[in-house]
């Protein structure tokens, strides 16, 4: 019989397990009555193609966490993979009122912040925040998608940034099974 390991033993093989598991990269936008705020989250994925939506969990103890509870709407910008200071910037290495500094924003009609020459920009409507553990998973039905014209985007794995591209062949055969 095996025995059960520790928590702090837990926490951490699961952190390092978790680190293997590559992960797009992106800047997720919402803002509320009087606060505009964007974070770089790689805890993205989709729920359901009808309806179209997908769910970010957040820490709890973020600013962007406080702001989405608010908030009816956020955007997901899917981060190119030649952004990665972008990504670090949104990370926190500038403090949250200097970030929209870098980069190429602009604001729906709404006021709602979407990074302009992001590989997509996945605008939703919150419809659910489930609280778990540390974190808040909140859940937004897509109301409108803008995509990047390459498909390249930035991934983070083992706290490292890596670029992934297609190759021209990978382009040309992928064009052909999409258009099949």
């Amino acid at each position: 019989m095996m025995a059960s390991p520790s928590a702090s033993t837990l926490t951490m093989g699961f952190r390092d397990s978790m680190r293997r598991i590559a992960s797009t990269v992106t800047i997720i936008t919402s803002s509320d009555h009087d606060r505009h705020h964007g974070m770089t989250v790689t805890a993205v994925t989709s729920v359901s193609m009808d309806p179209p939506s997908l769910l970010v969990c957040l820490n709890n103890r973020t600013r962007l966490h406080d702001i989405m509870g608010q908030a009816r709407r956020f955007c997901v910008n899917v981060l190119h993979n030649e952004q990665a200071e972008l990504s670090a910037a949104f990370s926190g290495a500038l403090p949250p009122e200097e970030r929209f500094e870098k980069g190429a924003w602009r604001k729906a009609e709404d006021g709602l912040g979407f990074l302009d020459d992001a590989q997509a920009n996945i605008f939703c409507r919150k419809v659910a925040a489930i609280p778990y553990g540390t974190h808040t998973i909140f859940i937004g039905d897509v109301v409108e998608v803008r995509l990047g014209e390459a498909v390249e985007p930035l991934i983070y794995q083992n706290a490292t940034y890596r670029a992934f591209s297609l190759s021209a062949a990978e382009r040309a055969i992928s064009s052909q099974v999409g258009g099949s």
